[in-house]
């Protein structure tokens, strides 16, 4: 991860490059929900989705506190069903919840966006990297930490190149699975300081203190019930427990990377470095249009679990609209980067977006 903990310095997008895109794309988007009468937030379909995706992975925690399981293989499908559950409300709940796309009350916002607090992960240091360093500053060096991995991993080719990164495309895939292990565990403490020093947890709350309790709480209830009273309870050795635990996670993990990365660490998408007085030479959505990908586009089942994350371009162009829409969208932002010149990346399908995402791992371990 980067380790800049001075007040970040804002990026500068062009204010002139891209204005006319600009213009003409959002009054198009949103003359879509004014004409069709509807609403940019969340409509029947994704409460539905809410509750099949809380429910896959609270009931199987449900079983395992209260029902009685005593056969190891069925209690570890539990844990196996919780992984799936937890990528799916990190990709279709809470994600919507922690950009105010899910609903215009304020409020059901951030109790929703708070169901990651009860999974391992804490909402606070999860909009800061998510919505201020990584949806601001797309793919810019130094400012997104989604392309700042741990030094055995590069994902920009504007990151220092080292020996041991010629293997990365071979390995990269277990540090991937390693994501949410990585949450449950210390990386939420080390955001938190961190971002405290960057002067980013401000607009979340200014007392740091109350911020710190919420996370200490959060991670006592995500142990508690978790490992503590599993191992309690279940008839079962202690230590399969654990195990158990970093299974979900593996799950969890890897399902949310294989999402993510190949919307962003892929050949056609740019790696920006801004330049000495901090400016961009491109206004922010032909920014987003040059550093993000979509992919499958026509998979129903793959865009309804990945919370529509397969129309990326649509998303960091209007995080704020829930992503049950995003598909309409996408005809909209197609057709008008077509009239405008402006690229429209996008992979056919889920597998070709991972060789892609692939090939170009294997090509930043590389000079």
């Amino acid at each position: 991860m980067t380790s800049n903990t001075k007040a970040l310095k804002p990026v500068k997008f062009s204010p002139k490059i891209g204005r006319d895109f600009s213009a003409t794309l959002n009054k198009r988007v949103r003359m879509y929900f004014k004409e069709n009468n509807i609403s940019r937030y969340a409509n029947a379909n994704m409460v539905i989705k809410t509750i099949v995706m809380v429910a896959m992975y609270f009931v199987p925690l449900g079983f395992v506190l209260f029902g009685g399981l005593t056969n190891i293989w069925l209690i570890a499908l539990m844990y196996v069903i919780m992984g799936f559950g937890m990528a799916g409300i990190g990709m279709s709940v809470m994600h919507d919840a922690n950009h105010g796309a899910y609903s215009k009350n304020e409020h059901v916002n951030k109790w929703v966006g708070k169901i990651v607090n009860l999974i391992g992960g804490y909402a606070v240091t999860w909009k800061v990297q998510h919505n201020v360093l990584h949806h601001s500053y797309t793919n810019i060096h130094g400012y997104d930490e989604d392309i700042s991995p741990p030094p055995f991993l590069r994902f920009s080719p504007n990151a220092e190149l080292k020996p041991i990164h010629k293997y990365q495309h071979f390995y990269v895939w277990f540090f991937y699975s390693l994501m949410t292990v990585s949450w449950v565990t210390t990386k939420d403490f080390q955001q938190l300081f961190r971002y405290r020093k960057m002067d980013l947890t401000k607009t979340e709350n200014p007392n740091f203190g109350a911020l710190l309790t919420e996370l200490i709480f959060s991670k006592v209830f995500y142990y508690t019930t978790m490992l503590v009273i599993p191992i309690i309870i279940l008839p079962i050795a202690w230590y399969w427990i654990p195990l158990f635990i970093v299974l979900k996670n593996l799950i969890a993990g890897f399902l949310l990377a294989i999402v993510f990365q190949p919307a962003h660490v892929v050949p056609e998408t740019e790696f920006v470095v801004a330049d000495i007085d901090n400016n961009v030479a491109n206004n922010f959505a032909i920014h987003q249009m040059e550093t993000t990908a979509n992919f499958a586009p026509r998979s129903k089942i793959l865009n309804w679990f990945v919370g529509g994350l397969n129309y990326q371009v649509e998303h960091h162009l209007f995080p704020h609209i829930c992503h049950v829409h995003y598909k309409k969208i996408s005809e909209i932002v197609k057709k008008t980067a077509e009239e405008y010149n402006v690229p429209y990346n996008s992979h056919r399908t889920f597998a070709k977006a991972l060789v892609y995402h692939t090939k170009m791992i294997k090509s930043l371990g590389r000079k």
